[in-house]
């Protein structure tokens, strides 16, 4: 037997630092979204007791570095599963991009887990699997517009965002979150209103969700990657609506509500960055 799970990208309408924990890490009020860029996994059941991973990139690991690995091993060791699986991994998500593409990949292959071995698990149950993975896991399991609190593992769902055409666009380097973290300075961060975008949410307002969007984190790797607000500047002068960095960078994302706006962004942005997709929010 062979299921298919869908991996979407995740991003970060809104992403607000609280503060750091006892235990190290930062206290997040985020809003985040799903879009139609995703990755796609495949997960067949084996005799051996062994978790086997192909991908479609060489640069991935496909040994207990890999997190989709990491998320079937747990799961077989929670529920005792003797038998083992063989999976395939077709990447499309850029990585290290702040889109949440290994987290993505996790909580799909959880999802398809439960299927394949008849496990029964609730979305809840396996979002509580997941933050034992990574902190955006437990968002990624759901992969709807959701609040996220905590370092990640409280999820409440939203209605679906105002829907809308997103521009993604990477830069050619990649951010590493925990050091992105680490220069962090809470009395020089901007805070978003988290509240009030999860109210335009609410509301379906379109216009005052693209006001409300922010991010904390921003400053932090616009300073260290000044392409990123090139790429905002742009974006912004070509007729976005909104443009901001996913998570912790470098990947930039422009909203529009016409197609044609979105298009001549993206035709825009193409000649300058490698990596730009033009993809639609989902519902």
């Amino acid at each position: 037997m062979e299921v298919m799970e869908k991996a979407p990208a995740k991003i970060n309408l809104g992403l607000d630092v609280l503060g750091k924990r006892p235990d190290g890490l930062h206290e997040l009020s985020m809003v985040m979204a799903s879009i139609d860029l995703a990755d796609h996994l495949y997960l067949e059941e084996i005799p051996e007791n062994k978790i086997l991973i192909e991908t479609n990139k060489a640069f991935l690991p496909t040994d207990k570095k890999n997190h989709v690995y990491e998320a079937l091993e747990l799961v077989k060791e929670r529920f005792q599963i003797t038998t083992g699986v063989k999976v395939k991994i077709h990447k499309q998500i850029p990585v290290a991009a702040g889109l949440g593409g290994g987290s993505t990949d996790s909580a799909a292959a959880l999802r398809a887990a439960n299927r394949l071995w008849q496990l029964k698990l609730s979305r809840a149950q396996l979002a509580d699997l997941g933050a034992e993975v990574g902190s955006d896991v437990p968002y990624c399991v759901y992969s709807q517009t959701a609040l996220v609190e905590g370092f990640g593992e409280k999820v409440t769902l939203l209605p679906s965002m105002p829907q809308c055409w997103v521009v993604v666009v990477k830069p050619k380097m990649s951010v590493s979150t925990r050091t992105i973290f680490a220069q962090v300075e809470m009395e020089q961060l901007h805070h978003p209103d988290i509240a009030a975008l999860v109210k335009a949410i609410e509301s379906n307002d379109y216009r005052q969700m693209t006001q409300e969007l922010g991010n904390s984190l921003e400053a932090v790797t616009i300073k260290k990657h000044p392409i990123i607000q090139q790429i905002k500047d742009r974006m912004l002068r070509f007729g976005a609506d909104a443009a901001m960095m996913s998570g912790s960078g470098p990947t930039v994302y422009a909203l529009c509500r016409k197609h044609s706006r979105a298009q001549h962004i993206y035709n825009a942005l193409k000649g300058f960055c490698d990596e730009v997709y033009l993809v639609r929010t989902l519902k």
